[in-house]
This record gives C-alpha cells, structure tokens and sequence, in this order.
C-alpha cells in the first residue's frame, strides 16, 4: 500500500510529522499512522499556552482499535488547537495533512524540526 509523505514536513519515528511556516510548527499525524489506528474515536491536546518538549507527550489519540501517545516534533508553545477534533476526530483519518491537524507550535528552536526525518527516510522506516 502507497501512503501519501508531502516532501514540506518533517517526521518523528512515532509518526507525527511537524511543518513550518515562518518559526509556527503545524503538527499533526502521518497518513500511515491514522491507517495503522484505523477510525480515530477521540483525540486530546494540550491547551494554547501550553509548553512542550521536542520528543515527549503532548496528548492522546483513540481508536476503535487502540490509544496511542502523541509526542511534539518541536519543543514550543501551543499557540493553536484544531478545535473541530473534538466534535469530529474522523478529520485525522479524512485529511490527516490538512483538516486534520491537531495543533501549532511556535517552536523554541526551527534546528530541531530539522533535525527530525525527511520524507524520503520516513518512507524508508514505515517500508
């Protein structure tokens, strides 16, 4: 099976990916990560305002078939949660690029997210 990988982020090994626009980090989960969860039933997320650390938890998502931790590709500041997650989850697995987003990040350090895999070494860990 064929995932979609944009080439304009960055990812974790734990499947979040992280994209920059301008030192904010949209974050979110990978295409391949919301099929391997199957329909996602809940999420949680921090609160704006919220601080987090590159690589540590910063919530939780549930499907019909498992809860998984989600961790922050960046450490920052939540400056943005996608609010529509709360009312329908099924985003994640609908969009999980675009309306499926879980939050924003002003990121402390833009190295870090550059730090974290290409699109093309992300393909190669999930192959």
């Amino acid at each position: 099976m064929s995932f979609d990988i944009p080439d304009d982020r960055r990812y974790l090994e734990s499947h979040e990916w992280g994209h920059d626009d301008d030192g904010t980090v949209r974050v979110g989960i990978t295409d391949f990560a919301q099929d391997e969860l199957g329909d996602v039933v809940f999420v949680e997320l921090p609160d704006e305002g919220d601080a987090l650390t590159q690589e540590e938890q910063f919530g939780v998502i549930e499907s019909i078939k498992a809860v998984s931790d989600l961790y922050a590709p960046v450490s920052g500041e939540v400056t943005a949660v996608n609010e529509a997650l709360f009312d329908a989850p099924e985003l994640v697995n609908d969009d999980p690029f675009g309306e499926g987003w879980m939050l924003e990040i002003d990121a402390d350090d833009a190295d870090e997210l550059e730090a974290l895999l290409s699109a093309d070494e992300y393909e190669e860990q999930i192959a």
